[in-house]
């Protein structure tokens, strides 16, 4: 169906998704550095390519970034990582990543980034973030979007979280806290508060799910709880 390169230094991971995307009809071709992968984008002319960040020659973000100005970013590029904050997400989403997976990288989300990267046209423009206002980001640019390449939402009043702002000069836990509540009470505002559904989007499992909501201090009280 299609040539899919998978570019990540972690063995485990490149024959996982070769499995994977095999068993969906496409042909594979697997990088574990930035060097192999400039050959493979060389030799083959992917269809797709699914790029590591962290790895130990060149990071992912700067062979995007590599790709992008030499005007070799002409097929759908899907990030990857388990350690990258939603800074990177955002920096990757405007020099032209499509999509953002976070690992563990779930069945449903990776067959759904690859279909949606797939239906893509050869034409088609990466979003364009307006730096000039962070509040607007806030307002606009859901984590939903970032991280899974998908169309950004119309705005719907959600309620405080939905324009969340965040102070960069706190600690990096204080705002990793801070920001992951926001996340948490944006997508239980925009699911009705059915934890299974919440669960679903957000790729943990439920028991998970609920002991994380009650660590950063969200309120389950608040509206009605699916089941």
């Amino acid at each position: 169906m299609a040539n899919i390169l998978v570019v990540d230094d972690e063995l485990g991971i490149r024959d996982l998704l070769s499995e994977i995307l095999n068993d969906e009809g496409h042909q594979v071709e697997l990088a574990e550095n930035a060097a192999q992968a400039r050959a493979a984008r060389s030799r083959s002319r992917p269809d797709l390519v699914l790029l590591d960040i962290w790895m130990p020659d060149t990071d992912g973000v700067t062979l995007l970034k590599e790709w992008s100005s030499s005007g070799l970013l002409t097929m759908p590029v899907i990030m990857m990582s388990g350690h990258a904050t939603i800074d990177t997400a955002v920096e990757a989403t405007k020099i032209g990543a499509m999509a953002f997976l976070e690992k563990p990288i779930t069945l449903q989300k990776l067959l759904k980034a690859v279909e949606q990267g797939l239906t893509k046209t050869a034409a088609r423009k990466p979003a364009v973030l307006n730096s000039s206002s962070p509040a607007a980001h806030a307002a606009e640019l859901t984590v939903e979007a970032v991280m899974t390449g998908g169309v950004l939402p119309a705005p719907v009043d959600l309620g405080p979280q939905a324009t969340q702002s965040f102070l960069l000069e706190k600690p990096l836990r204080d705002a990793r806290d801070e920001f992951e509540k926001a996340y948490f009470e944006f997508h239980l505002a925009k699911e009705g508060g059915s934890m299974t559904r919440v669960a679903e989007k957000t790729g943990l499992e439920r028991t998970h799910l609920y002991r994380k909501l009650k660590q950063l201090g969200v309120d389950l009280t608040r509206g009605k709880r699916g089941l």
